[in-house]
């Protein structure tokens, strides 16, 4: 199997950072060169609303069950599928990093984590009657104003704002909404380190060095934003990374260890089944 890594399509949206489309257009594929109902990466932020249908989301390798009424919400490069098995309808909302940088430039949101990591967190919501009402007006406002003739972006970050902030309100209380923008910036470099070096390294303190931070004030700032160590935020990262590799490459594990930095294949497989509870092998077959 390989999965693909899609980009947000630029020329499609006449070079906006954010689009709507519906989700039945997935299911004809247009202008689309890859099977949305097999596992892909996507380095943009999605928001699929369901208004019909059910099935099951598959979200780094976990199933999400949906049904009407439902929102799932896909980070940014986090590999994903659809199912159409019941034909579900609704609206799926892509943006990018850029389209927040400037949201958060403008006006007061909170900031996107990666607390996909933790593994108490769901990237599905069940909304309730009058938030599902609220979430499909938005929308529906959102797409009128791309349509207008005078559109103005500032409006549909407003409009933006008000969806993610209505939908914030579901989740437990978020710490990660107080953190300081010293914090944050630690916490973006933090991030972007770990996605560069995850392989060589997997020391704690090496990144806080990189941060110019203490190990104590990165772990605060981790569990600020996550609920997880810096470790744990490190190991939830690479098990992801090695969950990727292993189904695109099914290399046997003593390949494995070796591109993950693995001292032996025993070792490997001790550390996925201590972060995981199964075997490189028994995931593999797990996912087919």
């Amino acid at each position: 199997m390989n999965i693909p890594d899609i980009g947000f399509n630029h020329q499609q949206s006449d070079e906006e950072e954010l689009e709507i489309i519906d989700l039945a257009s997935l299911y004809q594929r247009a202008n689309i060169d890859h099977d949305p109902r097999l596992p892909h990466k996507v380095n943009f932020f999605m928001l699929i609303y369901i208004e019909q249908g059910e099935g099951v989301h598959m979200i780094d390798f976990n199933d999400y069950p949906f049904c009407a009424g439902s929102v799932l919400l896909v980070q940014r490069e986090q590999v994903h599928a659809f199912d159409f098995s019941t034909n579900p309808q609704g609206k799926v909302l892509i943006f990018t990093q850029a389209f927040l940088d400037q949201v958060h430039a403008n006006m007061r949101l909170p900031k996107y984590t990666p607390t996909h990591l933790n593994q108490q967190h769901s990237p599905l919501l069940k909304l309730d009657k009058q938030t599902y009402q609220r979430t499909r007006l938005l929308l529906e406002q959102i797409t009128i104003e791309f349509n207008h003739q005078q559109t103005d972006p500032l409006i549909v970050m407003y409009l933006f704002s008000a969806l993610a902030l209505i939908l914030h309100r579901l989740r437990p209380a978020a710490k990660h909404d107080n953190m300081s923008l010293e914090q944050n910036v630690k916490l973006a470099r933090f991030f972007e380190l770990m996605q560069q070096h995850f392989r060589k390294t997997r020391d704690a303190s090496w990144y806080a060095n990189q941060v110019n931070t203490t190990y104590k004030t990165l772990n605060h700032i981790c569990k600020l934003a996550t609920g997880l160590t810096a470790k744990q935020m490190i190991d939830a990262f690479t098990v992801i990374e090695i969950k990727r590799h292993i189904v695109i490459s099914k290399k046997p594990s003593q390949q494995v260890a070796y591109d993950f930095g693995f001292d032996d294949a025993s070792n490997f497989v001790k550390y996925f089944k201590n972060q995981t509870n199964i075997t490189p092998s028994q995931f593999l077959k797990q996912v087919g």
